[in-house]
């Protein structure tokens, strides 16, 4: 074997230095976009069927610290800001063992806005009406999420 023979691999001109061409780079961000376009609408309806799930525990919670207080005083809070009571000793309350919540705060949904609490209730005229008004923030839309079938 001559000793002056190179490796295949090299020519006697210089190397290119190596990296992407543009098509490459431009098949690369096609793929990615076509990947992104398949997977990103399949986590944003995983996301929102989360948030209905968590809204509807949360109104499950609620009714039990509810009950809980009804349980004690022998009727539900009154009136539109009721759910306060909850947390919070109400004026002329004998018999409240609460706080019936272990927060601090009543906790908004899971989109920011408040639960919409009223006692009596329009759809439950003998208990309350609870209901957290979904992503659109309106109630009375078919997002809305609450504790009586229609």
């Amino acid at each position: 074997m001559p000793r002056n023979r190179q490796p295949a691999n090299c020519s006697r001109r210089p190397c290119a230095t190596a990296g992407f061409t543009l098509v490459e780079m431009l098949l690369v961000v096609v793929i990615l976009g076509i990947l992104a376009a398949i997977v990103l609408p399949k986590f944003s309806g995983t996301t929102e069927r989360g948030r209905v799930a968590a809204a509807q525990t949360q109104i499950s919670t609620f009714k039990t610290a509810l009950d809980a207080f009804e349980v004690d005083m022998g009727f539900y809070p009154k009136g539109k800001n009721g759910l306060n009571d909850l947390i919070q000793r109400p004026r002329d309350a004998q018999n409240w063992h609460g706080p019936y919540m272990q927060s601090d705060a009543i906790p908004k949904d899971p989109w920011g806005n408040d639960y919409v609490y009223q006692c009596p209730g329009q759809h439950n005229p003998s208990f309350y009406d609870l209901q957290s008004v979904g992503a659109d923030g309106r109630a009375g839309t078919d997002d809305d999420i609450c504790n009586w079938t229609t």
